[in-house]
Order: structure tokens, then C-alpha cells, then sequence
């Protein structure tokens, strides 16, 4: 549980899906510098920043080396946590390899499953969104073998060069990633994350929940009790949440 009292004047922000380090190096610096940029214009107000996962495309943490690139998002992370903004990060399904670099160098906890949070008496259900609901199940099971202990030790041996070539050979193969596949609002009853929503409502009360993974900005009502909120991505819609205290609110970036 994560609990957060909202002083006056400030917010709490959302963002998910960045996949820096695709389809081209070059398209993922201009994003990466969007983001920055955003991560800069929100310092004087942000209470408290929650990533919710695939920031980046690809990410392993071997014993002593991490991916190469992405100096200026995390420069501008730790220069965030080091005035005192705390940041949460929330693995996706492309970083889900994650360790304790976060937390070490930058003082950012790393969490691999949803979490609750408490903010000026709301209740917050908060994660990346992969996995969850019905339906998907080839992706459970692959998340089960790449998530397992065997696997991880068999990739770390690879030659850094090769492992992290090899993986982002097969992101970029994603159409969601390289740009040719459009993303669509599938209804609710066909929507997975939704269906996980009400779902968690039959058990526990939450105001939002919020969650990356679809690529797709959504604010839908739940049942008139709850609402979820989708944050979208930084590929296409370059879409962001806050909560001011009293509702969440999606918005575009538009200085891009």
C-alpha cells in the first residue's frame, strides 16, 4: 500500500508506454526528447510521478551492465527523486526484466505487480496491465516462462551484444511498435482490462484504476462507482493522466 497526502496546489501524474530504443534509434530520440521535455514542465507541480511500465522497449539488468542510451530520461529521473519527487515505476511486459538499478541509482522502487494507493481518500488500483482479465493466454504462459528463474540465467549469459541485439530484433517485428497496426477501442465486453476492473470491484472498493499496456488513451465509467483510466502511449498519442485531489483527467502533451 502506497499512501499519499496531495498538499495544495500540486498533482499526481501518470504515463505509460514509451518503448525508448524503438523501431529506430533516431524516432526514439525525438520521443525520448518529448518526454523529457514533459517530465520537465510537470517539477514545479508534481507531487508524486507513477511510470507505469514499458518505458523502455527493451531493458535487462546483467550483474554489471544495463542497456545502452536513454542518458537524458534518466538523468532527468534522478534529477526528480534527488529534489525530493518521488517517483514509482511499474514494469510492462518489454522491461519486465528489471532488478534493482531503479532503485539503487535513481531511488525509484520497481514494482512487478499492481498496487494500491491511497490519495486524499481515494482508493487507486495502479500497474502496467499486461496479463490481466481474461482471455490472452498464450501471453500468460509466455510471461511465466520469460519471468522464471532458468530463463533469466540462460539469457544472462549471453554476450550483452547479442542479447540485447537479439531482443530488440524481435520488439521491432511488433506492428504496434514500428507504427503500421492501429489500435482500437474494442467495446467493454471485449476489453481485458476493463473486464479485470469490474472484476476487482466485486471484491474491493477502488475510485481508479490506472493502466498502461494498450496503447490507447480510454477513460471509461465503471458501474457509475469507479472509473478506469488507460494512460495511452508516447508513440502515437503522447497522452498523460494527472489527479488533482479530486478526479483523474487524461490529457494529450501538446508541446511536440
Amino acid at each position: 500500500m502506497i499512501y499519499i497526502e496531495l498538499s495544495q496546489g500540486k498533482k499526481i501524474y501518470f504515463a505509460s508506454d514509451n518503448h525508448l530504443g524503438a523501431p529506430t534509434y533516431e524516432q526514439s530520440r525525438v520521443r525520448e526528447q518529448h518526454f523529457v521535455h514533459w517530465l520537465n514542465s510537470i517539477k514545479t507541480d508534481a507531487q508524486a510521478i507513477f511510470l507505469l511500465g514499458d518505458l523502455f522497449d527493451f531493458w535487462f539488468e546483467y550483474d554489471r551492465v544495463v542497456p545502452k542510451g536513454f542518458v537524458r530520461t534518466l538523468g532527468k529521473l534522478s534529477e526528480l527523486t534527488d529534489s525530493g519527487i518521488p517517483v514509482y515505476f511499474f514494469v510492462g511486459n518489454h522491461d519486465l526484466w528489471m532488478r534493482d538499478y531503479f532503485s539503487k541509482e535513481l531511488n525509484i522502487p520497481v514494482f512487478h505487480s499492481p498496487q494500491v494507493v491511497e490519495c486524499n481518500e481515494k482508493r487507486f488500483l495502479i500497474g502496467h496491465g499486461d496479463g490481466l482479465g481474461p482471455g490472452d493466454i498464450g501471453y500468460k504462459r509466455m510471461k511465466r516462462v520469460f519471468t522464471c528463474g532458468v530463463s533469466k540465467w540462460i539469457f544472462k549469459w549471453l554476450h550483452p551484444d547479442i542479447g540485447v541485439r537479439l531482443a530488440q530484433y524481435l520488439s521491432t517485428k511488433n506492428k504496434l511498435i514500428s507504427g503500421k497496426e492501429d489500435v482500437f477501442f474494442l467495446g467493454e465486453d471485449n476489453e481485458w482490462l476493463v473486464q479485470y476492473c469490474k472484476e476487482q470491484l466485486q471484491e474491493t472498493h477502488y475510485d481508479y484504476f490506472l493502466f498502461g499496456h494498450r496503447h490507447l488513451p480510454l477513460s471509461i465509467d465503471l458501474e457509475g462507482q469507479s472509473k478506469y483510466i488507460n494512460t495511452g502511449d508516447w508513440i502515437t498519442y503522447y497522452t498523460y493522466a494527472y489527479f488533482d485531489g479530486k478526479d483523474v483527467t487524461l490529457v494529450e502533451y501538446e508541446d511536440k
